[in-house]
């Protein structure tokens, strides 16, 4: 069974860092691509980051580009998504995700992936 358990989201003030975590079971994540999205209340799934396992190309947002940056580690099965200036726009539902490396490049279109994590709250407020 295919699992992507997110971990790492709390309550953080504005201006303040979390990196949050995407630890994969049953499947190595060689030869995927891995995205993060996120979703906050009464708005529509939104994109944020991802990377390929083959050649480690990153795509990011632009409304995180430069506060983000999404790392993988191979030998723990894990992706880290280190977010730094955050504001209180960035809270949401953050969720892990993964896909086929079909190509170079990954996206953040939802349908390129078939694997998703339930979820990591992540909450920025004074």
């Amino acid at each position: 069974q295919v699992q992507l358990v997110e971990s790492g989201g709390g309550l953080v003030q504005p201006g303040g860092s979390l990196r949050l975590s995407c630890t994969a079971s049953g499947f190595i994540l060689d030869y995927y691509y891995i995205a993060w999205f996120r979703q906050a209340p009464g708005k529509e799934r939104e994109g944020v980051s991802c990377i390929s396992s083959t050649d480690r190309l990153t795509y990011y947002v632009d409304s995180v580009k430069g506060r983000f940056a999404i790392s993988m580690d191979n030998a723990k099965n894990t992706v880290y998504l280190q977010m730094n200036s955050l504001k209180p726009e960035d809270t949401a539902v953050y969720y892990c995700a993964a896909g086929p490396a079909f190509a170079r490049r990954c996206d953040v279109l939802p349908g390129s992936y078939g694997s998703w994590g339930q979820g990591t709250q992540v909450t920025v407020s004074s």
